[in-house]
């Protein structure tokens, strides 16, 4: 195996421009509309982002105390692994390497190359090579340095902060916007229940910095800061866009529209709003989408630094020259193109949704079990106001768990099957590392 060694390369910004980059996709543009559907006024509307923004701040807190305690690579993958046993933190890192990562990815380079046929025009075909196109920049800057794909993601994540800020500016001080006009009575408890994980999904994805543990600068200091950060920032974004939107269009032209933040802009600075939140979008979702890649190499390469996979050598490898984990970044690429251009990606994420978020409620739990086996060091980062701002995190994961399987129980347990397949190679490659050392 390799003893290379990934650089420490990663500095607080870029880590902090992953935790932003990768909650901050398109939902932003799309979510008010679906959110406020089901909240049913714009005051309880905020209610739910706020109730979300708090759930998903309470399972980051908790979180962060693993990440000091633990400041590997791998992120979840690890977690499970030192706190429940090998099988979990294996399952987990199955379904990440082979499918949820390089499906995201997948789905991401789509995105980018649809969102980009409002300026350019293309047929099906041409739309999967312009997303293979970028997803193939994407990694060759991945491969050739960590601090590239560092720079692209504070870039752009910067870049798609400014058509945000731009209509919060405006929409919060313009006056000719209606200002809340059309408020109706307000959600039933199903109804604000369902706006409340409509706003978790936009959340989502701040956990992917972990996964970067092995390459950031005095992680166990670094890595609570900028989730705690960058999580409490996108909260505050999150609500004060939702505000713009609601003072810009009137109550019923947001619950009707499938772009809202688009109408919005349109509404606040004319005719090209459209065009200036469809840039955005693309910048966003390049972001997302060099976050996804960088954090997701991390994974196979963790388990296969660990002997856990098939083909070990190869995943684990560092690139002598570059310091990279470039072939687990050919590896999630390649597969990723795969599911492009068989068109399964949407698929296979909703697949795999309720079984990632038990295994993410799992990691927020595991402070329990890391507070009764490991004493804190002096000054170590700890989460405040423990038991109960876990407590809010598992509660909150518990909630998405139970929603999705009545929703849709079937792909619920398909999911549960596709993860399971993984046991025969976790059984198999712990046979092979046992049978080596003896």
């Amino acid at each position: 195996m390799s003893k290379e060694t990934l650089k420490k390369s990663v500095t607080t910004i870029e880590a902090l421009a992953i935790v932003v980059g990768m909650i901050i996709g398109s939902g932003i543009f799309l979510k008010p509309a679906i959110v406020l559907g089901h909240a049913g006024s714009q005051w309880m509307s905020i209610l739910a982002w706020v109730v979300g923004g708090v759930i998903t701040l309470a399972s980051a807190l908790t979180v962060a105390e693993i990440a000091a305690a633990i400041p590997k690579s791998g992120g979840l993958y690890t977690y499970l692994e030192e706190l429940y046993g090998g099988v979990f933190g294996f399952l987990l890192g199955w379904v990440q390497a082979v499918i949820s990562y390089p499906a995201s990815v997948a789905a991401l380079a789509i995105a980018f190359a649809t969102y980009s046929g409002y300026f350019l025009p293309m047929g099906g075909f041409v739309q999967k090579l312009v997303a293979v196109g970028i997803l193939l920049f994407i990694l060759l800057m991945n491969v050739l340095s960590t601090k590239y794909g560092g720079i692209i993601q504070t870039v752009a994540t910067a870049g798609k902060l400014v058509p945000v800020i731009g209509i919060i500016a405006v929409g919060l001080i313009s006056g000719d916007a209606p200002g809340f006009a059309g408020i109706t009575a307000g959600a039933t408890a199903a109804g604000f229940g369902a706006a409340v994980l409509g706003t978790l999904w936009a959340y989502d994805g701040w956990i992917g910095v972990t996964n970067m543990a092995g390459e950031i600068r005095n992680p166990a200091k670094t890595l609570p800061r900028v989730i705690l950060g960058g999580v409490l920032f996108v909260m505050v974004v999150y609500i004060l866009f939702n505000l713009a939107i609601f003072r810009a269009l009137p109550f019923d032209t947001i619950i009707n529209s499938k772009t809202p933040g688009a109408d919005a802009a349109d509404a606040l600075f004319g005719n090209g709003g459209g065009a200036f939140i469809t840039a955005g979008i693309i910048i966003s979702v390049l972001g997302a989408l060099n976050g996804y890649l960088m954090t997701a190499a991390r994974v196979p390469q963790a388990m296969g630094e660990q002997g856990r996979v098939p083909f070990s050598r190869v995943l684990g490898a560092v690139h002598p020259r570059f310091k990279t984990p470039a072939n687990a970044l050919i590896f999630q690429a390649a597969l990723a193109v795969l599911y492009i251009f068989s068109g399964t990606f949407d698929t296979l994420t909703d697949l795999l949704v309720f079984v990632l978020w038990i295994f993410f409620t799992m990691g927020v739990f595991g402070v329990f079990l890391l507070r009764r086996r490991h004493q804190a060091e002096p000054g170590r980062y700890r989460v405040p106001l423990y038991p109960i701002t876990p407590l809010i995190g598992v509660i909150g994961g518990g909630y998405i768990i139970v929603s999705t399987i009545m929703a849709e129980p079937v792909r619920s347990f398909i999911g549960i099957g596709i993860t399971l397949i993984g046991l025969p190679v976790y059984y198999y490659m712990r046979k092979k590392t046992q049978s080596a050392r003896n």
